[in-house]
């Protein structure tokens, strides 16, 4: 194997993006318009959670069963954590998001202005046209903050820019079998699409060595982000290689490049492109096919449905997932995990045992 990519900390990329004359923008998981951020003179940073940061603060605000994405996120902003960012977006990604966009927005108030954006739970075009329109008044926010309102040249960098990243976190997973590199690298440079600017991110992606990857037995991972990047060691450790992903911080993200019209229609149609969802309120039957198919394809003998504990959404989807793909010959292990900080020995264990079944 390859020497472990060298990438810069999110931090660090702040400090970068504001001394180039941008500003920066904390946006919680895991849709959104990123060429709309860019024509505004914005740079993403986006926060999951952050892992191992304490729940205490953010625990104030919130239910005991709000995961583990907004309860840390709100307890790293109180403790001073987003004091860097110019503004925050929070998507109407679930329920419990659009929570604490409710408890920053009309509460807590916190120094950097937040910001919303309603994400439709469908694909019809009047879904498509509701979120053009919400595309809008996010623009009409931004601006406000920048100063900054795009014309055509700003519009058309942004898209050239970011679907140029776009691509390439695509070609990342089309060439994944070819790569020499293992799969906790994979996924950090995946994962590095979170922070980089788009451009730094078509470098690294595009700079990862052909070759062999990893022997192992194939597996794929669902849920929505896969914390610690030690799980990756783990599973190779227990002899595992994963093949494929279903993950909100991966493959969900693969979305379609549309060129040319109104930016705000082009955006909308982008978002609403991307793979089977639950956090879209797609039909499960649909989610269960697109996941049977890629198993069959990529030669996956199991799945592991990985989530932070209490995600609604994905628990909505768990019994008829097991169901389909249990009829199917593919076993499914779900598991719920605080971020924290490091595996639990139970969740070690039972990952132990699921490998164990599809020797």
């Amino acid at each position: 194997m390859t020497a472990r990519p060298v990438l810069p900390t999110r931090r660090e990329v702040v400090a970068r993006a504001h001394a180039t004359g941008l500003r920066v923008a904390g946006v919680l998981p895991y849709h959104y318009p990123r060429p709309l951020l860019r024509a505004h003179g914005f740079h993403p940073v986006e926060l999951w959670g952050p892992p191992g940061v304490s729940r205490d603060e953010g625990s104030r605000h919130f239910q005991a069963y709000t995961c583990d994405i907004v309860v840390r996120a709100t307890s790293f902003l109180l403790q001073g954590g987003l004091d860097t960012v110019d503004a925050l977006l929070i998507p109407h990604t679930c329920d419990a998001l659009q929570g604490m966009g409710s408890v920053l927005g009309d509460f807590v108030r916190p120094t950097p202005p937040v910001l919303t954006l309603y994400l439709p739970r469908g694909r019809r075009p009047v879904d498509g046209e509701f979120l053009a329109a919400e595309l809008h008044r996010l623009a009409e926010s931004l601006a406000g903050i920048s100063g900054k309102v795009p014309d055509d040249d700003a519009w058309e960098e942004a898209f050239a820019a970011e679907g140029a990243a776009d691509r390439a976190l695509a070609s990342l997973f089309a060439r994944r079998a070819g790569l020499a590199v293992t799969d906790r690298d994979f996924y950090a440079v995946v994962r590095s699409r979170e922070f980089l600017a788009a451009e730094d991110f078509t470098a690294v992606a595009g700079s990862l060595p052909a070759g062999d990857p990893p022997g192992g037995l194939p597996l794929m991972l669902s849920g929505i982000v896969a914390e610690p990047l030690d799980l990756f060691e783990h599973l190779a450790a227990m002899g595992a290689r994963v093949v494929a992903d279903d993950l909100a911080s991966g493959w969900r993200r693969v979305y379609p490049l549309e060129d040319g019209g109104d930016p705000y229609e082009r955006l909308a149609a982008r978002l609403l492109g991307g793979p089977p969802d639950p956090t879209r309120g797609d039909p499960i039957a649909a989610r269960a096919q697109e996941l049977l198919t890629r198993l069959r394809a990529t030669g996956a003998r199991g799945l592991v449905i990985y989530d932070p504990k209490f995600c609604e959404p994905e628990l909505f989807d768990i019994p008829r997932l097991r169901a389909h793909l249990g009829a199917a010959g593919y076993p499914l292990l779900h598991l719920e995990v605080e971020l924290g900080g490091g595996l639990s020995q139970q969740t070690l264990t039972r990952l132990e045992a699921f490998m164990e079944t599809l020797q």
